[in-house]
């Protein structure tokens, strides 16, 4: 069983020994720990130092494509190194090494696919009120999306089996984490939560500009993901309103016909007319998202049983993989 710890960086030279220092080397279960730097076009000695400190893979992106898209690389890289558990950890050392034997512990029993650490978000100090209550709100809501129970959803610290991670695809410029959740819920994947100790900031988030601005690029992240995923419920949804309004002035103008009133009130048949037929045509709009969507589907279970083709014995292709060193 071999796990491969991986930690996109980016410019992470004063936090990176700490945090491979951190990193256990031996945890039960598991015949192999390995680590996987990816350096997102860092231009520090963010590479200098990961191999100073033997780092076992390295793998360069040649210019900054972003957390998703370093995140996304290095599960790839992972897999094509034969990880049979995957850890993503952070490099600037916010996460405590002793949590990756509570993260892999499901896996290892065989019951969940994809573990998240929660890092209890009402303990972090530097956290204020008002971004722990947008926190807990924004959680609430993709565990609504994802019909999973995972309490801290913005958490990068999580692990993956072999499985989760060839059935995830991130598709989001930005992040990576509420996706991944989503994702993992919608293909029924068994996804779990663990408390895990986070250390004192050692510096200011990269990814989270401002509050405001974070809110709503998760926000549209969730909204895309859940387009993917249920888009006739949210066509649905969206049709409910013109579908309401239409009926409303319909039933108005049928009172007024049936009392002989109805020809001073024609423009409600037909503001209602057309706000049915907006209605409907919004409707239509998500079926045909919905057999889009499973085609998608289709396709991602035909490349994923692909992939186990070659795994076990098939035929060899070699995988596309961005530049790497190590």
């Amino acid at each position: 069983m071999k796990l491969i710890i991986q930690i996109p960086c980016f410019n992470e030279e004063q936090t990176l020994p700490r945090t491979l220092a951190d990193l256990p080397q031996a945890i039960d279960g598991i015949d192999a720990i390995e680590t996987l730097i990816i350096d997102d076009g860092s231009t520090d000695r963010t590479f200098e130092i990961a191999e100073q400190h033997g780092v076992d893979h390295i793998v360069r992106l040649p210019r900054n494509r972003g957390l998703a898209h370093a995140f996304s690389a290095g599960l790839e890289a992972c897999l094509d190194r034969g990880a049979d558990i995957i850890v993503n950890t952070d490099g600037d050392h916010q996460y405590q090494g002793a949590g990756i034997p509570l993260l892999v512990a499901p896996i290892l029993d065989g019951r969940a696919d994809m573990v998240v650490g929660d890092r209890r978000v009402d303990t972090i100090r530097h956290f204020s009120p008002v971004k722990k209550f947008l926190q807990k709100r924004g959680s609430a809501v993709v565990r609504w999306i994802s019909d999973t129970s995972v309490i801290d959803t913005t958490s990068g610290f999580r692990a993956f089996s072999r499985e989760a991670a060839q059935r995830l695809m991130i598709f989001s410029n930005y992040t990576y984490t509420l996706e991944t959740i989503i994702q993992a819920g919608k293909k029924g994947l068994t996804v779990e939560s663990v408390p895990v100790v986070t250390n004192e900031l050692t510096r200011e988030s990269r990814l989270i500009r401002s509050t405001s601005s974070y809110v709503l690029r998760s926000a549209a992240t969730i909204m895309r993901i859940f387009l993917m995923y249920e888009p006739l419920r949210v066509f649905s949804y969206l049709s409910l309103l013109p579908l309401l309004a239409g009926l409303a002035l319909f039933t108005r103008y049928a009172y007024f016909f049936a009392i002989g009133e109805g020809g001073g009130h024609v423009q409600s048949f037909i503001v209602a007319s057309v706000l049915l037929l907006l209605a409907f045509q919004v409707f239509l709009l998500g079926l045909l998202a919905e057999l889009i969507g499973r085609n998608r589907r289709i396709l991602e279970e035909t490349l994923y049983r692909q992939g186990q083709h070659r795994q076990n014995g098939g035929e060899h292709q070699v995988p596309s993989r961005p530049p790497e060193v190590r």
